[in-house]
């Protein structure tokens, strides 16, 4: 069937002029999906943990914390280091990155078997460490002192600037001593800024909590210092330390919840990435200090198992958003994958559902989307397979899964369509037909760059790259209806820029420096971003969800350092289009130059072109018109005329625009709203607008209703 086509260019020979016409009412194509503007997040580094949940202190469960060395295991997932020098210099880096002080205590405690960012609380010599047994199973730390206030400590910011008071928790247990002293310290100063007894100790193991409230007048910004000591010479044993600020939302931070739901957030999923090959789900339900803590088999360091399923569903809700989860289809088996389908969505009365209802949910989550297997294609994935392999492992999961609640909506793990050259898609497709709905893409390319590239020439490849996806991406679609899949749908469940400063050559002249190379925390991104966005429009409706990479300090989305979140300029633009959910598109005919793409990027053929101006409109249900316009290039200003007249009558529109001077500004600490929207009405003549595009924006229109 001939689908009928949103964009019809014609090239100009004019860099600083383009024309915008639209036509139609937009009756003849599909409602753009809400989750279009979804995100994805994972356990890796602090996406989840000291990001969007609002535990503050670091390995609170005193693991032993292996570090991820590089390299791959042969059956998938990250190595782990043995090198003493090199894990001294991974600590001395972290440090460093989370501005604590003197590295070398952080080095010292770990040499002495203090757990992996914990320090002594008092003198070296003084306090022994050991490792010993957590209650049910898994290492806690034993400590010996010598006098009192002595102990164990870690630095930590606070988040000051929204509340003062702070809950804590210790799991401990001791042969003679009845009560500890926790605490919060000003860093480098001895006398505590606030301070509670931890009494009821014993030789069983107790759980034990209080509150912290510190004084208005103590810094915001400032770093201090968690203490847990004992009032008298004695030991203790210690498997858990934990704290959050009170105003924590069941767990999660009220900034990144507050953030999310302004940015009307729709789909979220969970828990991998790459961490998923390797995770089984009853690990993370179930009372939490009976819950594991075990290596990341993926990114090294380790998973507590604070935030599980559970968990997961609780920040959905607050967050506003649908949940979707990503099965383990590694190491995992297709039994594990029903029975946690039927966790989420089974009633009270079936053995899974019996569980969620013990643990506190009587009523199902009701999840409806679930994507089997991660990245499967790849030796870098914990339980990788080949395309053969992965269409026999779909059938198994799909058949379980489907067993367990007949309504989800499963999404196949897919290979890249654009450069892969393996039958992955192809064998999927004929083999699995009949039980075949969604596949997904990754959108991760860019590879090493060479120093001696022009830091703008890695800014327009780029922006040319997502339009190279469209003839594989409509390719694969034929091929799924070809193959007799009804409403076949593509998921793109991550995206984001992918780029990275090689080493230079002898003699090589070196122009791109790390600040200046375009990434997820730049204006690139939100250019990027809204790209692939476009494209999947165009796509529509086989493009059913772009899950978009990160939520926190992963990939774009929002920012955590020192316990303030912030927001990368793709945040903004996510939410800008988040306008589109709903809407129906109008076909619009461009004039405009063309963009070449320098080609400085391994994955984009040199002097590959594409319009200097992306534009997509839309009319939503309440009858308002919407265009967003991308500027592809590093040159010129456009003077952009827009012809609406065919579609509405307006009196003018109000213009948002996300935009700065270089596409690698960015929003930091110090500057938090560095790059934001800009928002200015203009008139309109005779259904026609004039509008300026900067080079390095994202404009959004909104047409004002009413005649000129």
């Amino acid at each position: 069937m001939a689908r009928q086509q949103l964009l019809m260019y014609k090239k100009t020979g004019d860099r600083g002029r383009a024309a915008v016409k639209l036509s139609g009412n937009g009756t003849g194509f599909p409602e753009i999906p809400a989750h279009i503007t979804g995100k994805f997040c994972e356990h890796l580094g602090s996406n989840i943990y000291n990001g969007m949940h609002a535990e503050i202190l670091r390995n609170p469960t005193f693991a032993d914390f292996p570090f991820g060395g590089g390299g791959e295991h042969p059956d998938g997932g990250v190595k782990f280091l043995c090198d003493e020098a090199a894990i001294a210099e991974q600590i001395r880096r972290s440090a460093e990155r989370l501005c604590w002080p003197d590295p070398r205590k952080l080095v010292e405690a770990r040499e002495d078997s203090l757990a992996h960012f914990w320090i002594k609380e008092g003198p070296r010599d003084a306090v022994r460490v050991s490792p010993d047994a957590a209650p049910s199973g898994g290492r806690a730390q034993r400590v010996e002192t010598s006098a009192p206030g002595q102990g164990v400590a870690q630095w930590a910011f606070l988040p000051l600037h929204r509340v003062r008071s702070y809950r804590w928790r210790i799991v401990v247990r001791s042969p003679g001593l009845k009560s500890l002293n926790v605490s919060l310290r000003l860093a480098g100063r001895k006398k505590p800024a606030a301070i509670a007894t931890a009494k009821g100790l014993a030789g069983k193991w107790k759980s034990l909590s209080g509150t912290l409230d510190l004084d208005a007048s103590l810094p915001p910004d400032a770093l201090y210092r968690f203490v847990v000591s004992a009032p008298a010479g004695g030991q203790f044993v210690i498997a858990r330390a934990l704290l959050y600020p009170a105003d924590h939302v069941k767990g999660a931070d009220p900034d990144v919840i507050r953030f999310l739901k302004a940015s009307r957030l729709p789909l979220l999923r969970w828990p991998g990435g790459n961490f998923v090959s390797g995770y089984h789900w009853r690990d993370g339900v179930g009372p939490v200090d009976a819950r594991p803590t075990l290596p990341n088999p993926a990114w090294g360091g380790v998973e507590p198992n604070l935030f599980g399923t559970d968990e997961f569903i609780d920040f959905c809700r607050a967050a506003g958003c649908e949940p979707m989860i990503c099965v383990n289809a590694g190491n995992g088996a297709p039994g594990e994958a029903a029975q946690w389908v039927e966790y989420c969505n089974g009633s009270a009365g079936t053995p899974m559902g019996r569980l969620r209802a013990a643990n506190g949910h009587p009523r199902p989550f009701n999840v409806k989307y679930w994507e089997i297997g991660n990245e499967l294609t790849g030796r870098h994935q914990v339980g990788w397979t080949t395309p053969a392999g992965y269409a026999d492992r779909y059938r198994e999961f799909a058949k379980a899964m489907l067993a367990a609640d007949p309504s989800i909506q499963l999404i196949a793990c897919g290979a890249p369509p654009l450069f892969w050259r393996e039958d992955w898609n192809t064998r999927l497709i004929r083999e699995d037909a009949r039980i075949l709905r969604s596949i997904t893409d990754h959108i991760l390319m860019g590879g090493r760059i060479a120093p001696s590239a022009d830091p703008l020439h890695v800014h327009r490849d780029f922006m040319t790259l997502p339009a190279l996806y469209e003839k594989p991406y409509r390719a694969l679609w034929k091929q799924m209806e070809k193959a007799g899949i009804r409403e076949p749908r593509l998921a793109i469940t991550e995206l984001q820029l992918f780029g990275r400063v090689g080493a230079p050559r002898k003699g090589e002249k070196i122009r791109l420096a790390q600040e200046k190379l375009v990434n997820p925390a730049t204006l690139a991104e939100a250019l990027y971003a809204t790209l692939v966005y476009h494209l999947s429009i165009r796509l529509s409706p086989f493009v059913e969800m772009v899950t978009h990479s990160a939520t926190v300090n992963h990939g774009g989305g929002l920012r955590k350092e020192r316990e303030r979140v912030y927001a990368n300029p793709c945040h903004y633009a996510q939410a800008m289009f988040a306008d589109f959910a709903g809407a129906r598109p109008l076909p619009m005919r461009l004039e405009c130059a063309e963009e070449t793409a320098p080609g400085v990027l391994g994955c984009i053929p040199k002097g590959h072109k594409v319009p200097l101006i992306s534009p997509l409109a839309a009319k939503t249900s309440d009858g308002s018109i919407l265009v967003s316009i991308v500027h592809c290039g590093s040159e010129p200003t456009v003077r952009l005329v827009l012809d609406v007249s065919a579609a509405a009558q307006c009196s003018g529109a109000e213009i948002t625009t996300l935009s700065a001077a270089v596409p690698w500004a960015a929003n930091t600490l110090a500057a938090t709203e560095a790059v934001v929207p800009r928002r200015e009405t203009v008139p309109a003549v005779s259904g026609r607008l004039e509008i300026t595009v900067h080079p390095f924006s994202v404009v959004q229109v909104r047409l004002i209703p009413g005649r000129r």
